[in-house]
């Protein structure tokens, strides 16, 4: 049997360096494993599966011979690229926001809809958001027991969703307020921050109720991600989502707090139940002793973390609960490689 090709498009990145991880850990469905990049981090050599792959550019030509390309790239390079990939024979698992709502293009997260990559008419699946991917596996779950018709959430989204100048900005910000008295007054956090970075307030000891672009209403793209892609993936065409994004000083991994409304009457214990038996779900929830979901024990970790898991007071139809995911593994780089594999399964 032949082992399908994989073309990792944006592998110097920092979803595509949490790729290569991953490839590397999880069972060894592909033959050769190509490396691509810009053509400034062509001849770079970077390991995965234990042996150095050196990095070639860009272009039509490297994807010749090529089964499926998983992309990591911003959405104009997409948009560009994935439909030349899959001009030359490649189904093409994009990570961007590029196809996202095509109505041709499957947008899969593989504990949910799996079945959705067989209806792939342009060769290209989509990923999610990693907002929305960080809750949508238990949503999912509760939602084929009990049919969800509502949901509010507010966003706890780490400085690593903005890419790596998240990152770097708010670990420079953390340095220039180390041992500082700051936060007693109001301007005195931006007096000794300078530089915010690509946000727009300082981060550091702050949060931040914006992330994405201005929409229409007063929305940001990232509060409209959340409810147009939990739409399509559970396939629910007027589900109610209200959604609050705010970016907080966390170096990696999301967290939501959910209000879900459902068609039927829930029960907590059956929801742990039904959360604590669900693939890819880790049901943390000991109140009595503490024990919930946090960024600083997510992160780093495949699951999406559940807890606070509580029966509406005012609603009989309704739970409240917490979720953490890391937004760079399931988030992003392993649901891709997940779909990706569910593809390499129709080789055989």
């Amino acid at each position: 049997m032949r082992k399908p090709t994989l073309a990792v498009v944006g592998a110097t990145g920092a979803v595509g360096t949490v790729m290569l991880d991953i490839l590397s850990k999880r069972p060894n469905v592909w033959g050769e494993i190509r490396l691509v990049a810009s053509a400034r981090s062509a001849g770079k050599k970077l390991k995965c599966r234990g042996e150095e792959l050196e990095v070639v550019a860009l272009s039509a030509e490297a994807f010749e011979g090529i089964d499926v390309a998983m992309f990591d790239v911003p959405d104009e390079v997409s948009l560009e690229w994935a439909p030349i990939a899959a001009s030359k024979g490649a189904v093409v698992v994009d990570n961007s926001g590029a196809f996202r709502m095509d109505p041709e293009v499957p947008l899969v997260v593989p504990e949910v809809n799996p079945e959705d990559i067989k209806r792939r008419p342009k060769g290209i699946i989509s990923n999610p958001n990693c907002t929305t991917l960080s809750m949508i596996v238990a949503m999912g779950a509760l939602h084929r027991k009990y049919k969800l018709k509502e949901l509010v959430v507010a966003s706890y989204q780490a400085a690593s969703g903005a890419g790596q100048a998240g990152i770097d900005i708010l670990r420079q910000q953390i340095a220039e307020v180390a041992g500082k008295e700051v936060g007693n007054s109001a301007g005195d956090l931006r007096s000794e921050i300078k530089d915010n970075g690509i946000f727009p307030a300082p981060l550091a000891m702050n949060v931040i109720p914006w992330a994405g672009s201005l929409k229409n209403d007063g929305y940001t793209s990232e509060e409209l991600k959340v409810r147009n892609e939990s739409r399509k993936i559970l396939g629910i065409k007027d589900l109610k989502v209200s959604a609050t994004c705010v970016r907080v000083p966390v170096i990696t991994t999301h967290s939501l707090a959910v209000h879900a409304v459902f068609e039927s009457e829930v029960n907590r214990q059956e929801s742990q139940n039904i959360l604590n038996k669900s693939a890819g779900v880790m049901l943390v929830d000991d109140p009595e002793n503490y024990k919930f979901p946090t960024p600083a024990d997510a992160v780093g970790s495949d699951p999406t973390w559940v807890g606070r898991v509580r029966k509406s007071l005012d609603n009989p139809m309704a739970l409240d609960l917490f979720v953490c995911g890391d937004n760079l593994r399931k988030g992003a780089a392993l649901n891709t490689a997940q779909i990706a594999e569910l593809v390499a399964s129709e080789f055989k």
